[in-house]
């Protein structure tokens, strides 16, 4: 096993999403799949060896947000389906055919660009037709049924392109994962299923139909379809605390660092930049080389803590750019080398980093650094690393 440089690391626990993924199954009824939304290097945490540990359980379909992840997977497991749930250049046709990549196609103007592509190089595209009941983002718009009548006579016709093969369809719940949400979830289910009951009247029939995000897959089992799309649930954290009183989840991801200096300063010494903060007494302080360029959101700068031996220790002054201070006056035995969690254990969770700094779970894992390694662990041992810097 290759070595990697003990700075700044995130470990990944298998294990533990290996649990996540089991948990899920259970949330599920026997006839839905999972749809793994690997997108964004799998939420930050390494999508190969992601992909590779969903692969093994059993996890036959992916979602990314773009052409490039999606050749990610497929050159992890080329018999893995791939849904793109972003845009992908209408020219790029022949690639999606020849990889058997699926294509979220989301209007009429799109559909007709893909359509000719494909034709022209003589391909053909699967497509899932993407539904907007209330997202308002991408899609064929479907918010009132009496307003959008001509919705469903659009897709039919987009589905009857040369070039393309209509899969699949979905739409995205934009308040499942919200308390008071109920309301607006069950509308726009109701609007996905007469869309799909009307386009289908026309003639066009979908072999998959999706709209379960992580929140709706755990609150609405009655809506998980064919497939479902957990996300953020794979990786141990919920989308509210509303969805993480449903399930029982392990975070997967733990951020870890080292100790580069120990120091003992008087009273009356300024920390940091700009001195933000001046010790009034006699203090041991250390300094860990991890910072904003590793994810760590300078926001934080006066308000984080981290685990040292076991306690929490404050982040004394501003967060710099590679290092940040701490507090270790009152640990024992402290030492250059000496581990310290910056994250991811039942002291400090994502959860306390992002509520700290007014962001959400879904940032911090997502805004880690690539020159931070991530470091496959099962059963406490290291089986691999996926070092983005290495050459």
């Amino acid at each position: 096993m290759k070595k990697y440089f003990r700075r700044t690391w995130l470990n990944i626990d298998t294990d533990a999403l290996r649990e996540n993924y089991g948990e899920i199954c259970r949330k599920i009824s026997s006839g839905a799949k999972i749809m793994a939304v690997v997108k964004a290097d799998a939420y930050g945490h390494g999508v190969e060896y992601i992909v590779k540990e969903l692969v093994k359980l059993g996890c036959e379909w992916f979602a990314v947000s773009n052409l490039e992840e999606a050749m990610q997977v497929k050159s992890v497991s080329p018999d893995s389906c791939v849904l793109i749930l972003g845009y992908t250049p209408p020219e790029y046709s022949v690639s999606l055919a020849v990889n058997g990549i699926s294509q979220a196609v989301f209007n009429p103007e799109y559909a007709a660009a893909l359509s000719a592509d494909a034709a022209e190089n003589g391909v053909e595209v699967r497509i899932h037709i993407k539904a907007d009941t209330g997202m308002s983002r991408l899609g064929f718009m479907f918010h009132d049924s009496e307003l959008d009548a001509d919705t469903a006579r659009d897709i039919a016709v987009a589905c009857s392109l040369p070039g393309l093969y209509p899969e699949g369809i979905f739409t995205h719940f934009a308040l499942a994962d919200e308390e008071n949400g109920e309301v607006f979830t069950r509308l726009q289910y109701d609007l996905f299923l007469k869309l799909i009951h009307e386009v289908e009247a026309l003639g066009t029939k979908f072999e998959l139909k999706h709209c379960c995000n992580s929140a709706a897959t755990v609150i609405y089992p009655e809506m998980q379809l064919d497939l479902v799309r957990p996300g953020i649930i794979l990786y141990g954290l919920a989308p509210s605390q509303y969805v993480g009183s449903h399930i029982h989840l392990k975070p997967v991801m733990q951020m870890k660092t080292v100790i580069s200096m120990v120091k003992t300063i008087p009273a009356g010494t300024p920390i940091s930049y700009g001195g933000t903060f001046v010790s009034d007494k006699p203090m041991k302080v250390a300094t860990v080389p991890v910072g904003y360029a590793d994810g760590l959101p300078r926001k934080l700068s006066g308000r984080a803590y981290m685990v040292v031996n076991g306690k929490k220790v404050p982040v004394l002054g501003r967060i710099c750019m590679d290092q940040c201070i701490l507090d270790v006056s009152d640990i024992e035995d402290i030492h250059e080398g000496m581990s310290v969690t910056v994250f991811g254990s039942d002291i400090i969770t994502v959860e306390d980093i992002a509520g700290k700094c007014d962001m959400i779970n879904y940032e911090i894992i997502c805004g880690i650094n690539k020159r931070v390694p991530r470091v496959f662990r099962e059963d406490g041992g290291v089986i691999a690393i996926s070092d983005y810097l290495e050459t």
